[in-house]
Formats: structure tokens, sequence, C-alpha cells
């Protein structure tokens, strides 16, 4: 009996080791052919692959160079989560949809995503980003101090960074008649997000309409933790010229124009929660709960002043 346990227990820790190198081959094999597909527009190059027993696979130490620039860019570990190490294994089946082999939930996540504040791919992505939105005049103080369009390399150095730091994470849960997303991202000594967005219906014939996906929401919840940023943002304005009562509004005026991007006015329902937010309070909760689920992709079919009610959009400072 004891003979037959031990043998038990060999099998058992074989199959497990070779059905992690297996794993790993496969997506080393991946990498390599993705890197090869790759290398006539970016350089990269990674360290290696590495899976858990609780359901993550990653690539680690990833270097980007982009064909161009010469400044690059670097990941700690990026990769996908799942329940457990045999949903790892039944991938194939969720690549091709089976319904029987889509996991309870699965996750994408990226850690330590490195971009230097001065790096030459930045200052073009910021241009970029400026021209898309026809801004003519990011460099006025009371915009480029606030990050109203993104804080330019000038505003970082400003603002004392010398890297933009960012880890961040997508989570889809499966459940019968709904499913929901759970995104968090951090930004190193700036601020933290947890978002969780629930939708009504089944995820994989949701999905699976293709273009004529449209997704209903029911209800969305948005924390957001000052780690620095708020002090900083303050000091950086000060230091531009701004008196206190500038600096206010012109922190209104960026968020007012987050709200304008996305088809929404917001109201004193949110205008005054944030406020106390950038005033020294630490979070800043909003949430949305409409009455019935709406259509994401209609919500812009209404007019900005109303779509705070519609959504029965609120917020609180804590």
């Amino acid at each position: 009996m004891r003979n037959f346990l031990i043998w038990i227990v060999i099998v058992a820790t074989g199959a497990f080791f070779g059905s992690k190198w297996y794993l790993h081959n496969e997506v080393s094999q991946g990498m390599d052919t993705a890197v090869l597909m790759m290398s006539p527009y970016a350089n990269v190059e990674y360290e290696g692959v590495a899976s858990t027993l609780t359901g993550e696979l990653t690539i680690e130490g990833v270097r980007i160079r982009i064909d161009g620039f010469n400044d690059d860019l670097y990941i700690d570990r990026l990769g996908i989560d799942t329940p457990s190490f045999l949903s790892l294994l039944e991938l194939g089946d969720v690549a091709r949809m089976r319904s029987d082999g889509l996991p309870e939930y699965f996750g994408f996540m990226i850690e330590g995503l490195r971009v230097p504040a001065g790096a030459d791919y930045y200052r073009k992505l910021y241009a970029f980003a400026l021209e898309a939105r026809g801004v003519t005049y990011a460099d006025e103080a009371a915009a480029e101090c606030t990050g109203k369009y993104g804080f330019s390399p000038t505003a970082l150095a400003g603002l004392g960074y010398t890297e933009q730091v960012i880890s961040s994470s997508i989570t889809f849960n499966n459940q019968r008649g709904k499913y929901s997303v759970d995104l968090t991202m951090t930004m190193e000594d700036m601020w933290d997000m947890d978002a969780s967005l629930k939708l009504v219906g089944d995820m994989l014939s949701e999905v699976s309409k293709g273009q004529a996906y449209r997704p209903r929401l029911s209800s969305l919840k948005v924390e957001i933790t000052d780690r620095s940023l708020n002090e900083r943002v303050n000091e950086y304005c000060s230091r531009r010229g701004l008196s206190e009562k500038e600096i206010l509004q012109a922190q209104l005026d960026s968020l007012k124009f987050v709200g304008e991007e996305n088809g929404i006015e917001f109201d004193d329902y949110v205008l005054e929660p944030y406020m106390e937010y950038i005033g020294g309070k630490s979070t800043l909760v909003v949430t949305a709960r409409p009455t019935e689920p709406i259509a994401i992709s209609q919500i812009d079919l209404y007019k900005p002043s109303d779509v705070p009610a519609l959504l029965n959009l609120e917020a609180t400072a804590l």
C-alpha cells in the first residue's frame, strides 16, 4: 500500500511538471513567433515564461524597442489569470469559444510597465494625442499642470516623476444571465483605480454577436485613491503662477473636459464630492445605478446634461 501511494505521488508530480513544461514550451514558441513577426517594427526580448498553481501564466522581463525610436519600453511581467492551473491547460477550448471550456473568470494583467518621462516614444504619443483632439494650447498653465489633456513630459518632470510605472488588470466574470468586468489600475505614486461594471446577458452569447454586440449596463462603481498626485498638482500649479482659486477651477475644468469627451455633463452630485477629493480627501467613489439596464452605445443619443440622471450617477469623497 505504501509503495502504491508513493507511485501515485510520483506519477502526479511527473504529470504536473510535464504539463508545466508543455505549457511553457507552447507559450515560448508562440512568443518567439510573435517576436519574429514584429521584428520589422520592433525589437522584443523577454526573460522567460512562468505559471502558478493558482492559474496565472506570465511572460517575464519584457523589453521593447520600437523601430524609429531610441528609448526602450520595459514590462516586468504580463499575462493571463484563470481560476487554476487546469484552466490554463484548457485555454484551447476557451480560444475556440466552447461553452464547456469557458472558466468562471479569466483576466489579463500587466505589471510594472515602465515609461521614462522623457522617452522619445512618449513625447511622440503625447503630441499625437493632442493632434487627434485638435488641441493647440496645451502649454497654457492651467491645462498643463493639471494634465487636462494628459501630462506632458515637461509636466511629469515638474510633478517630480522620472518615469511612469503602470500596473493593470482586467477580469471577466461569467454568471448565468449576467457578467461583470473588473478593472484595476495603479499609477505608482499617482493614483489607484478599481472599477467594476455589471452587465446583463450571457457573456459568451453576447460577445459572439460581433459588431451587433450592445452591452447593457446594470451598474458601475469606480473608486479612485490618491497616491500623492493631488498634492503634487497643487504645488506644481502654484509654481506655474496659479492661485488656489485658479487651481481649483483648473481641476474642475479638467474633469469637465473628461465628461465632454464621454458625452456627460457632470452635475453637483459629482462635482461637489470631486472638489472634496482634490481638496484633501484621499478617495473618490463614483457609482452609476440606472433604473433599467441601458445599452452603453446608446448613451451618446441623450443630451450630456441628461446623462447623470439617466445613469443615476453619484459620487462620494472619503
